[in-house]
């Protein structure tokens, strides 16, 4: 297993989080994710990020940054940036996908953050040319209100249907999560009919994967202290009622995929819930360990269960995977200590033998 902390916070940057790894041409690699950034003097000259009592930081300025490796991960070159802060408060959330139909089409989606709590957007960009240039952006969010996405959940089914996962409100909590669909390749996009909801926050950021018998199967971020799951017999135009998954969660993102090789589920998620931990904020935290288990049975049991990071005082979340032959890739934003105040997150990087998850 290697260990690489890719994207380090620093005072200028000093907060980073939701990334991805896309395949490229020429076995190229380009790691995608928010940086945050200083925009005052006084930003860069204390010791902790612009943070005000009370406040969430998740609407400072940000921008989606990339980078590239030729050595299927080991190493990384300088950033660029992907996606330029365009909104009133930030950009985020990438999204990355190569259609099915045609290899050299590459959509690019992404969240545009107008006004916190009250307006999120979803936008799409095309590329024909591996990321080089992009079209125009376009709107694809339809609902009003606030839309959040996850890094790296896009997929395309067999059917050529493209499903973008996402949680949607009018205003503030609850959230119920829905998926968008295309079935031209983008250019037109429709909302699921039925979506999944809960009490307490919501259902929040699904991540979906195809069962063998061609249902989607949704694991859902919830406050509730279990990981809940949900189906759609549809591909993604409704829902059953989420049930809980009996895995034990903090309000923290999930993540589920199919392992190419195998053919079996890899869940990686916060695997704990303390009500009584000192990081607990109305189902929030504590965000360690980060954890990892195996499903033969598409959901319906889980198996070697193992921590793939455990940072005692601080916290590892937003994971996303890419699979690169007997590699995966993963990656999320990592915390080395508890700083509640502070929120500075390296991106890192685990490159982990996929038969590491079965020992």
């Amino acid at each position: 297993m290697i260990t690489l902390d890719v994207c380090p916070s620093t005072l200028e940057h000093w907060r980073h989080d939701w990334s991805l790894i896309f395949p490229l041409s020429d076995e190229r690699l380009m790691l995608a994710w928010c940086e945050y950034y200083a925009v005052r003097p006084s930003e860069v000259m204390r010791d902790r990020s612009p943070y005000e009592p009370g406040k969430s930081l998740d609407p400072l300025p940000c921008r989606i940054s990339g980078k590239i490796s030729t050595d299927r991960g080991r190493s990384w070159s300088g950033k660029f940036t992907l996606q330029d802060n365009v909104g009133p408060l930030n950009v985020k959330h990438p999204n990355l996908l190569r259609l099915a139909s045609d290899p050299r089409s590459i959509l690019f989606l992404y969240t545009v953050r107008y006004a916190e709590l009250e307006e999120i957007r979803i936008f799409m960009r095309r590329s024909e040319d591996e990321c080089e240039t992009w079209s125009e952006p376009v709107q694809i969010s339809s609902l009003p209100g606030v839309h959040y996405l996850m890094a790296d959940r896009i997929l395309q089914l067999p059917s050529g249907r493209i499903i973008l996962p996402t949680f949607q409100s009018d205003s503030r909590i609850p959230f119920a999560s829905i998926c968008y669909y295309s079935d031209d390749e983008g250019e037109s996009w429709h909302t699921s009919r039925v979506r999944m909801q809960l009490p307490g926050h919501g259902a929040q950021e699904p991540s979906v994967v195809v069962l063998d018998d061609g249902r989607l199967l949704a694991v859902l971020r919830t406050s509730l202290g279990t990981l809940y799951r949900a189906h759609s017999s549809d591909a993604g135009e409704s829902w059953t009622q989420p049930l809980s998954t009996g895995l034990s969660s903090p309000a923290s993102t999930p993540l589920l995929k199919r392992i190419p090789t195998s053919g079996d589920l890899l869940l990686v998620w916060n695997n704990r819930y303390d009500p009584n931990h000192e990081d607990y904020q109305q189902g929030h935290g504590p965000r360690d360990p980060l954890s990892a288990a195996i499903s033969r049975d598409d959901g319906e049991t889980w198996e070697h269960l193992k921590d793939v990071e455990r940072r005692a005082g601080g916290a590892s979340l937003t994971p996303a995977v890419t699979f690169l032959g007997d590699e995966a890739l993963l990656t999320y934003a990592s915390q080395a200590v508890r700083q509640p105040l502070y929120e500075k997150y390296d991106v890192r990087l685990k490159i982990i033998p996929i038969d590491w998850f079965y020992r």
